[in-house]
């Protein structure tokens, strides 16, 4: 591993103790995303947690806000919910996020899914727009989730689904398509030119890293990381490891290192700090050795994209700092 690194992607939402001394022992960093999701902690919970730790641990951790939908339907909700993005900011948090619930979880009066273009959201991103404020995005899900099971291209997803099928799109038809999840994206990015965004999860079409290309040639003040989707390139290395490589150096600019592990409080905290380590090595290798490597996601073996080690610290690390605001540490 590289003398010093940051995790940019991870959730960070217990005060228990391994997981920073793991970090610390890497000389790492961490870069925390609030979420509004069910079973976390609320938003302002999830930010007290960060707020404890950068006092521990200054300069090495950063975290991104979000905003809840309590309001929502009611004539307030734009202004509720730049009120909670002001006061992340005013917290110190670098931007927003915005995740995938937005497409699933809420319908217009007609029925219809609201989706992330939908012109009630106009005036909060013209809010972020007008202040510069960095904005982070994970829309729909992977697309093997439209899938069916035998279709899928990994078996982490694969298992999931088959434990969750209320979550497996392929079964539930009157959702949106996976391609109407990433148009909106899309027609948003359209309409905001100003902001600069992160399309996490490899601007959730890990499938592809032809399409991940097409909105980052597109969108130019936009970036991408690569949390909880390694595999996927590792994946499309097997068949396609120069196009892989050559991927990576073109944007090694804009590419930026995460694992999107979750510290919920559901797995033992000796258990995160272990899975942080695994994940960071095997990545590692992954990225900066010619080693012959195998997943536990697919069958077969890869070999490592031996990139040179100025990029493999722009990856792992001085994207990060860059884009983030993170200082030397």
């Amino acid at each position: 591993m590289i003398s010093k690194f940051i995790d940019a992607h991870v959730h960070l939402n217990t005060l228990s103790s391994e997981k920073m001394e793991k970090m610390m022992e890497y000389n790492a960093g961490f870069l925390s995303i609030n979420t509004n999701i069910p079973f976390f902690e609320g938003i302002e919970e999830q930010e007290n947690i960060i707020l404890e730790f950068q006092k521990k641990y200054p300069g090495r951790i950063k975290y991104f806000t979000t905003f809840n939908f309590k309001k929502w339907g009611q004539p307030d909700f734009v202004e509720d919910a730049i009120a909670q993005i002001k006061r992340g900011l005013n917290n110190g948090a670098v931007g927003v996020k915005i995740w995938k619930d937005l497409g699933f979880d809420y319908h217009n009066p007609d029925g219809s899914f609201v989706m992330i273009d939908d012109p009630i959201f106009d005036p909060i991103f013209e809010y972020i727009q007008e202040n510069n404020i960095m904005l982070i995005g994970h829309q729909g899900e992977p697309r093997n989730c439209w899938l069916p099971l035998d279709e899928m291209t990994v078996d982490s997803d694969r298992n999931y689904f088959k434990e969750h099928p209320e979550y497996h799109m392929f079964l539930q038809k009157e959702f949106p398509s996976y391609e109407d999840q990433m148009q909106a994206r899309d027609k948003m990015l359209d309409k905001f030119p100003g902001i600069t965004y992160v399309g996490l999860h490899l601007f959730s079409m890990e499938w592809s890293i032809e399409e991940v290309a097409k909105r980052l040639e597109k969108y130019p003040k936009t970036f991408t990381d690569v949390a909880e989707r390694v595999c996927h390139l590792q994946l499309q290395a097997k068949d396609n490891w120069q196009g892989v490589r050559d991927f990576i150096l073109k944007y090694q600019d804009r590419i930026i290192y995460g694992t999107d592990v979750i510290d919920d409080g559901s797995t033992p905290a000796t258990e995160i700090a272990e899975r942080f380590e695994w994940l960071w090595n095997f990545h590692y290798d992954f990225f900066a050795t010619d080693k012959v490597l195998g997943a536990p996601e697919f069958k077969g073996e890869f070999k490592g994209l031996n990139l040179p080690e100025d990029v493999v610290e722009k990856i792992f690390y001085s994207n990060a700092k860059r884009i983030y605001g993170f200082t030397d540490f």
